[in-house]
């Protein structure tokens, strides 16, 4: 997989993450990426998250489970300040990404959003070409040359395993490509800023099996560079790639751990009901 190539933002050079990051190790301590504590959230007078606290590490995968409705995707609008846009929304309680005070209001939204990329449910390319997608968060977030633009392009396309499909027709137009091709590229549209996070919001519930089986190959790949939190209603595909999973019902987080310990001796038994299949 070719290196990232680096990119001017305010004059500092940023480091080819395949050459600062090391391979994925079980046995090294980890680090942790986002840290949570207390946190609760309102939407006008409806409490949707209850005194949450959980800890993202650095390099591994982190499942959210849990029924529609129960705070799941609220928790990722709150980790990049999309619920800013809310007029409703508030938030009390502890977000951190290491030093920075996620939400504080003082806190630079656009630059935290540089350092936070996000993949929706449905893919959601621009009606722009192929690389123009690709292209539009180095040019919005740095000065960088046209050399460098193009590397970044294809650096991210490679990395989302779909620049073998795409580099012929780069100057088409996204919509024409496949459902699947399109979810990979908005992937590859959210990695090309250098993010140190990789939020997912249910990305493979619109695609087909054979394209779902390939954002799984390519998230656990992604691991390896990124803290990725998926919000998955597919118990199978939290089993397969996350390495860690957190239980929401109700706006409560009811039990989170390893994943494998969780889907196999959990400590609660709403936690086990629901892996189970008894409610859902």
């Amino acid at each position: 997989m070719a290196e990232h190539p680096a990119i001017q933002a305010d004059n500092q050079p940023t480091p080819s993450p395949k050459a600062t990051t090391p391979r994925v190790d079980e046995d090294q301590p980890l680090e942790m990426a986002v840290e949570i504590a207390g946190l609760n959230s309102w939407y006008g007078d409806y409490q949707a998250l209850h005194n949450i606290s959980l800890k993202i590490p650095r390099r591994r995968v982190t499942a959210l489970i849990g029924p529609s409705g129960c705070g799941k995707s609220t928790l990722l609008r709150w980790i990049n300040r999309m619920n800013d846009i809310v007029p409703t929304a508030r938030a009390s309680g502890t977000l951190r990404m290491g030093d920075l005070d996620v939400l504080d209001s003082s806190t630079d939204v656009v630059d935290l959003r540089r350092r936070i990329g996000i993949v929706f449910q449905k893919p959601n390319p621009f009606p722009k070409s192929i690389f123009d997608n690709v292209a539009f968060g180095p040019r919005l977030h740095f000065r960088i040359s046209k050399q460098q633009l193009a590397e970044r392009v294809e650096w991210a396309l490679r990395k989302a395993a779909v620049w073998d499909e795409v580099k012929d027709r780069l100057h088409s137009p996204a919509l024409g490509l496949s459902g699947g091709q399109q979810q990979r590229l908005c992937i590859a549209r959210a990695i090309a800023i250098g993010p140190e996070i990789l939020l997912m919001d249910e990305p493979c519930s619109a695609l087909d099996p054979q394209s779902t089986l390939a954002v799984e190959d390519l998230i656990y790949e992604l691991r390896e560079q990124y803290a990725i939190v998926i919000v998955t209603h597919n118990m199978q595909q939290a089993a397969r790639c996350s390495d860690q999973t957190a239980f929401f019902y109700e706006g409560n987080l009811v039990e989170a751990g390893p994943t494998n310990q969780l889907f196999t001796r959990p400590k609660e038994k709403r936690t086990e009901d629901y892996v189970t299949g008894k409610f859902g």
